[in-house]
């Protein structure tokens, strides 16, 4: 006969290949979905827009966000971060992000909203490139699943053009 810590062995093997198994199979399923998430970002006023002493400038924006995620989550999504970023172009750099706010989304009822906000972090460029520069929003969104692996996906939403002058 085989002893108690074989059989122990055996019963604890047997149970992780189960497990492992069935996240697989889980990860397998969740990519038949297909995610269709509706972002609209609309900045309604510029509330600040000056240069720092150090020679920065600095933009508090309030913007209204719209979101419909729900179609991101299934039943293998834990949650989803996202996150707005500015995204611009200066002589220096062909991409500048700055990430203005972000949430994280815990469940389906929570994934439609629209709400005023403004920038949580503050949009500084390092210089005095702002200055009637154009940019765009985009929002981004990070799905964590309960097993398997994590996917992201965004939307640019443009034409938005910061003022000439300092405010």
């Amino acid at each position: 006969m085989h002893s108690f810590a074989y059989r122990s062995n055996a019963l604890f093997t047997f149970g992780v290949t189960i497990l492992a198994i069935m996240c697989i199979m889980v990860s397998v399923s969740d990519n038949f979905n297909t995610a269709s998430p509706q972002a609209q970002i609309e900045v309604l006023k510029i509330n600040r827009f000056k240069r720092q002493p150090n020679g920065n400038d600095e933009v508090s924006l309030t913007m209204n966000i719209s979101a419909d995620l729900q179609s991101l989550f299934t039943w293998n999504t834990k949650q989803v971060f996202i996150f707005v970023a500015a995204e611009y172009e200066t002589a220096k750099n062909v991409l500048n992000q700055v990430s203005l706010w972000d949430a994280i989304i815990p469940s389906k009822e929570h994934a439609v909203f629209s709400i005023p906000a403004t920038n949580k972090y503050g949009f500084v460029d390092q210089g005095s490139n702002l200055r009637g520069q154009e940019f765009n929003l985009t929002m981004h969104w990070h799905v964590m699943p309960k097993t398997g692996y994590m996917y992201a996906d965004k939307k640019v939403i443009s034409g938005f053009r910061l003022p000439e002058e300092y405010r």
